[in-house]
């Protein structure tokens, strides 16, 4: 009942004239750029978050804002999946096996309109899973001491590669490089770390900036390098003829691929790519010869996005109870709270209790914006993808340069953003992964506060680290978040190639 409550009181907040409205324009931006090949969520976010404090908006509301663009980005991954078989981000991989070849058989925008029945289904399971599970798992984390502070950063470090990522040991390099960032600044003893006399690194290294610069900027470079050649060939999007009787028979594979998805988000480094296979993989498991999957089957259509879209939900659990993100996404997210002042984990749902609670009612809300944007306006989400990335980045940068300048005002924090950017092409270059170094500098300060507290409190003795069961497991878990990688990661990859070829018309 004391939920329920907490609950009322969040849609207090975000039934709000004005937070009701942000999240409308949030989830049609998070949806316009969700259709964008490659963009994806992460980058979407990263992209607006300037926005946030260039309006001076309330934390609540700049919350609320970027979580419906998340939401949204999830959504819109799958338009340019089934129009133009390129999926807008990774965990969209899945929807091309049937979305395209739907599109190809002339159903295209049933093909849509499937995905987003899907999506909502996927995405509100995974949100009142969110509402169960967090405030228990808020309660347990009370126990949290130090050690298992430290243990449990550990333990994010250790799993954020995910048995999808494609080489755990780059995993651990960019995670390093982001601790090393982090450690720029003067410390908690007054002893200055890497300023190099400049006054402006004196406390440290702004997340934001660096976020901005790594996802943003890099990915402009990226654009100017390899898109600059026009826009997207665009399928004609046929006339909606969606009954009922479809949205019936989708319905079961929805509610199993939400679920499958949640429990994906809500472990450390599954994520949605993991949450769209083992739904995928499942549903054809389940219907046999009964589908016929790689060939248009609405199934395999609905199957992914539900799993994608409980994953993204799912993953809001550990960053909001736990301070720990549950994928790249939620990893932004996290540095926007932490730069509003505001401290993720278990005393957040009580001295914060209007954000957490907004948030989740927003995501309740969205879910429900998102479906009624997503069906009659997809075709306006589909010419997007004909307009030429010239005119395009000339946007993007305006949102990212105006929206650094309005929170410092000062020329330096534009030329360190510039700097990430460049370090952040080159790193992609080397296929090192952006999250990882983020995590690095967003959990980087904590760890090390919670070690150094450690360390006074038992008088140096290293043995505290690992002196109770719960941080033993932890050490554990984390251990098996080293190891799996390089035992499960390869066959499930393999697994996940080999996928497409498995049903698929065209193969032999």
């Amino acid at each position: 009942m004391e939920t329920l409550g907490f609950l009322m009181d969040g849609f207090g907040v975000a039934l709000a004239p004005h937070n009701l409205m942000f999240a409308l324009i949030g989830a049609f931006l998070g949806t316009l750029i969700g259709a964008l090949p490659g963009l994806g969520p992460a980058n979407g976010v990263a992209i607006l978050i300037p926005l946030a404090f260039t309006l001076g908006l309330a934390p609540e509301t700049a919350m609320i804002m970027l979580t419906s663009v998340y939401a949204g980005a999830m959504y819109g991954g799958r338009i340019s999946s089934i129009l133009l078989n390129i999926p807008g981000d990774e965990p969209a991989m899945m929807t091309c096996l049937d979305g395209y070849p739907m599109a190809q058989q002339g159903k295209a925008s049933e093909a849509l309109a499937i995905s987003a029945v899907a999506s909502f289904m996927g995405s509100l399971i995974a949100t009142i899973g969110l509402i169960l599970l967090a405030p228990l798992l808020a309660d347990f984390a009370l126990t949290f001491g130090p050690a298992e502070y430290f243990a449990l950063f550990l333990l994010a470090f250790a799993t954020l590669g995910g048995i999808t990522g494609k080489n755990p040991m780059k995993t651990v390099v960019a995670a390093a490089i982001g601790l090393m960032i982090a450690t720029v600044g003067i410390d908690s003893t007054g002893v200055q770390r890497f300023t190099f006399g400049t006054l402006e690194l004196y406390e440290g290294v702004d997340f934001i900036i660096a976020i901005v610069g790594l996802f943003a900027i890099s990915e402009l470079l990226f654009f100017i390098e390899e898109k600059a050649g026009g826009g997207k060939e665009e399928m004609k999007v046929n006339k909606l003829t969606l009954k009922w009787k479809d949205i019936r028979e989708i319905l079961p594979t929805s509610f199993r691929g939400g679920l499958l998805g949640f429990v994906a988000g809500v472990l450390p480094g599954a994520g949605a790519s993991l949450g769209s296979f083992i739904s995928y993989t499942l549903e054809k498991r389940v219907l046999g010869k009964k589908g016929y999957f790689g060939k248009g089957d609405p199934r395999g259509v609905a199957a992914p996005e539900a799993g994608n879209n409980g994953a993204s939900s799912g993953a809001l659990v550990p960053m909001l109870t736990l301070g720990v993100p549950g994928s790249g996404t939620t990893a932004v997210l996290l540095a926007l709270l932490i730069s509003l002042n505001i401290t993720p984990g278990p005393l957040m749902f009580t001295q914060n209790a209007d954000v957490v609670w907004g948030v989740i009612a927003a995501l309740l809300i969205g879910n429900f914006l998102l479906l009624i944007l997503n069906i009659p306006l997809v075709g306006i989400f589909v010419k997007l993808l004909s307009v030429p990335p010239m005119y395009l980045l000339p946007i993007v940068t305006m949102i990212a340069f105006v929206g650094i300048y309005s929170i410092s005002n000062t020329t330096f924090d534009l030329y360190f953003m510039v700097a990430f950017g460049v370090a952040g092409y080159f790193l992609r270059k080397l296929e090192i992964p952006m999250v990882p170094v983020i995590l690095g500098l967003l959990l980087g300060p904590e760890m090390e506060k919670n070690l150094r507290h450690a360390m006074d409190i038992s008088d140096g003795d290293w043995t505290i680290l690992w002196d109770s069961g719960l941080a033993i497991g932890l050490w554990v878990f984390a251990g098996l978040g080293l190891i799996l990688p390089y035992i499960v990661g390869p066959i499930l990859r393999q697994r996940m190639k080999a996928t497409p070829d498995s049903g698929s018309p065209e193969s032999d």
